[in-house]
């Protein structure tokens, strides 16, 4: 079994309120988990406005596939015009790795 994982430090436009804030991020939220089936959820930066931090976690028992999940969904959160991705980390394991 392969578990991977992509935690996303965003920046959010025009932005002014945390209820605004979250008008942003459950949309995103809700199109990662709709569009490739994983586990999603905001993370980080709760309490800051413009900054937010969504993680998502895939599991499949190949490889290349939680690969290939995690380069879409970071793809389709990059390219969204209402926020900037300041970075993302990932991780990649295999549930016999110690």
């Amino acid at each position: 079994m392969w578990i991977g994982w992509l935690e996303f430090d965003l920046l959010l436009g025009d932005v002014h309120s945390l209820k605004q804030k979250r008008s942003v991020i459950r949309p995103v939220v809700a199109e990662l988990h709709r569009r490739f089936a994983v586990s999603a959820a905001e993370t980080g930066s709760m309490e800051l406005h413009r900054r937010a931090g969504v993680g998502i976690a895939v599991v499949s028992a190949d490889r290349g596939h939680v690969v290939d999940v995690l380069d879409a969904a970071e793809r389709l959160v990059a390219a969204r015009p209402e926020m900037e991705l300041l970075s993302a980390r990932r991780g990649l394991r295999r549930s016999s790795d110690d």
